[in-house]
């Protein structure tokens, strides 16, 4: 299926999404791929809420958050990925997983890839109201509906 399929099924059927990738073998590269797919429409989500925040105060030029921006989003983030799924596998070991650490990445990553629809729906709200209340159920939903994803991605992938 095309990815943008999958990211649809992957809010109604998480787990049938993960087990159809684990299925098509371990392939690093593949999972390397959503990370960075992930990480730089993060990025790109990101970019209306700095605007706003140059325009408020413009005594830090838009560049210069869209540079520490990148810096964070395209490399610390990949970096903790891996951490934050390594951590997750040998926390679902202790629970009787016996799944890979492979499984544990793809089930992160994918999570990271499925809820970007939603992170560039927070940064318009960032961007068009700014601070506040509908910025915060936004940011609920985006939690919420990454959180269903991986968990339900995780139990797939170490069952």
């Amino acid at each position: 299926m095309a990815i943008s399929s999958d990211i649809v099924e992957s809010y109604r059927h998480p787990r049938a999404v993960i087990r159809r990738r684990l299925d098509q073998g371990p392939r690093e590269d593949r999972v390397l791929v959503l990370l960075m797919l992930a990480c730089g429409l993060n990025f790109v989500a990101q970019w209306p809420g700095l605007a706003r925040a140059t325009y408020l105060d413009p005594s830090q030029p838009l560049e210069a958050r869209l540079g520490g921006a990148l810096l964070a989003t395209l490399f610390l983030v990949p970096l903790i990925a891996y951490g934050v799924a390594g951590l997750s596998h040998l926390i679902s070991k202790v629970f009787g997983g016996k799944g890979s650490g492979y499984g544990a990445r793809l089930a992160l990553f994918w999570a990271m890839l499925a809820a970007a629809p939603l992170m560039l729906l927070q940064g318009l709200v960032s961007g068009f109201i700014g601070a506040g209340s509908a910025q915060i159920a936004v940011g609920l939903v985006v939690l919420g509906g990454f959180l269903f994803i991986w968990l339900n991605g995780l139990v797939e992938a170490e069952r």
